[in-house]
């Protein structure tokens, strides 16, 4: 059973309708026939690899759309987390041994503006493309596959429906349906189109021309962003803080769809924790406005994972460029390994994840279980740990995300200390960056990563944030440049089609 008290649902037992593919349909595809629906989410490990234990990350991935319910609340709502809490108690299911993990259940966006729902902390001066704080959908019917196996499946639970009967014909009415669409294509609709290149709509809030293409701008100067990094350090010397997470925004005139750009991203900067989300069609019953938005992710980190009540966070803080000349990048991987500044960085972020994890988690089952282990992606490498953490009888996972969020990797620590601080010192709203995307499954399964290697396209404009971890060993022209390492994959992505960039 599941830890959700189910009181709504027959006691008969239910067989939800699973319908393998095969041939198993490429992602791409599959996705493409898929777009144009409202709500279509894309959970994708586009890249795999293995941790210092050996053990698969990025084996599974999830394509879903056109949610049976949705949540959309404004930054600063706080009814989120009983508007999530009803629905996992409404819908349950048991696992089905032998598939992946998300087999139904509720999905989307965490806005990293969420954290005003839960701590009292000031709005940023600009907050030009207003993001919802939660952008979430209930999901009845997934579409998952095993890169491990290399083997695919529909996976239709029959919800909203709740008799057995009818809950039975609503499964296998939806899994045909689905399977339908991945074999014939979706019809297309003003959503596959939405944010293609087109004159901006949102006039931006004090931005400065950077080195790249022309177009390309950020929210900070570069002298700017330096003096920035300067009072984070200030602030540490001053003891109110050990660590800033500080983030310039970068931005560019979209030039091609959402569903186009994300192709493209995954294609030169493949991760694996990466992602879409369109909110441009997401509707809400209590009438909340959504956005014309999509969010298009490839992140290599893990927020939070739940398998059995057993809890997993990966904090990624060390980052160094990878060149593609050996000899450069085997100093590279040496002098990350070696620097005591990133691994004290990514040591605070640990402690701080086991302090999350100990207001849900039984107080022995806490551990480390990777500490500081390289990491290489495609054009970064990093430090990651990972904490672990058995979940208390008492707390679900809508508990567990109001412990942990945001993730303290893109924050600092302390962490309330450290919003309040980003929110004097970053001129405009993250939005979707450094929030969540990812799943809460009927199942008691989740998944969510952090979105950082994240563009957002919204309003004709593609946001771009990267950023950095400050401490007070930090040399503020070099935290500069590290912020345009980490946006390097992105902007390959986003100037596919435009003049090279300088960078």
């Amino acid at each position: 059973m599941t830890k959700y008290e189910n009181k709504t649902q027959s006691d008969i037992p239910f067989a939800p309708t699973v319908i393998e593919l095969s041939p198993v349909p490429t992602i791409e595809l599959a996705f493409s026939n898929l777009s144009h629906l409202p709500g279509c989410l894309l959970l994708e490990s586009a890249k795999q690899l293995n941790n210092s234990n050996n053990q698969p990350l990025g084996r599974y991935s999830f394509l879903m759309a056109d949610p049976f319910e949705t949540v959309i609340e404004p930054v600063g709502s706080k009814r989120a987390f009983d508007r999530l809490k009803d629905l996992m108690g409404k819908y349950t299911c048991d696992p089905i041994p032998d598939l992946p993990p998300m087999q139904g259940g509720l999905a989307g966006l965490f806005s990293y503006d969420f954290n005003r729902s839960i701590e009292k902390i000031s709005p940023p001066k600009h907050d030009e493309f207003e993001l919802p704080a939660v952008v979430v959908g209930a999901y009845d019917t997934v579409v998952a596959w095993d890169h491990e196996l290399n083997q695919a499946w529909i996976i239709s639970q029959g919800f909203p429906e709740t008799e057995p009967a009818a809950r039975k014909h609503h499964a296998d009415t939806r899994g045909k349906y689905f399977q339908t669409l991945l074999e014939l294509g979706g019809l297309p609709s003003s959503s596959r189109f939405a944010n293609a290149k087109c004159e901006p709509k949102v006039e931006l809030s004090g931005s400065f021309d950077v080195t790249g293409p022309p177009g390309l701008q950020s929210n900070f100067s570069a002298e700017g962003y330096i003096q920035a990094v300067q009072k984070c350090i200030d602030y540490i010397h001053a003891g109110d803080v050990f660590q800033i997470n500080l983030t310039q925004r970068l931005i560019f005139p979209a030039n091609c769809t959402g569903v186009e750009l994300y192709s493209r991203l995954r294609g030169c900067n493949p991760a694996t924790f990466g992602g879409f989300f369109d909110l441009s069609l997401m509707k809400d019953d209590l009438g909340c406005p959504t956005a014309d938005a999509q969010i298009i992710s490839a992140s290599p980190e893990r927020f939070f994972s739940v398998r059995e009540g057993l809890v997993e966070t990966r904090p990624i803080k060390g980052t160094r460029r990878r060149t593609g000349r050996p000899m450069v990048d085997i100093q590279a991987r040496e002098e990350l390994v070696a620097s005591e500044k990133d691994r004290a960085e990514n040591t605070m972020i640990v402690d701080l994840m086991r302090n999350d994890l100990s207001r849900v988690c039984l107080d022995d089952s806490i551990s480390v279980t990777q500490h500081c282990e390289l990491e290489e992606y495609q054009s970064v490498l990093h430090l990651v740990s990972a904490v672990e953490g058995k979940l208390r009888p008492d707390c679900d996972m809508v508990d567990l995300l109001q412990a942990v969020f945001p993730g303290g990797s893109i924050t600092g620590a302390p962490k309330v200390r450290s919003m309040e601080i980003i929110s004097t010192l970053e001129p405009t709203a993250r939005g979707a960056y450094c929030g969540a995307l990812g799943y809460l499954g009927f199942n008691g399964n989740a998944d969510l990563n952090i979105l950082i290697r994240t563009i957002t396209s919204s309003g004709g404009w593609w946001q771009i944030p990267v950023g950095g971890g400050i401490v007070s060993q930090s040399n503020p022209a070099q935290e500069h440049e590290e912020t345009w390492t980490k946006a390097a994959g992105m902007l390959r992505a986003v100037t596919q089609n435009t003049a090279p960039n300088n960078r």
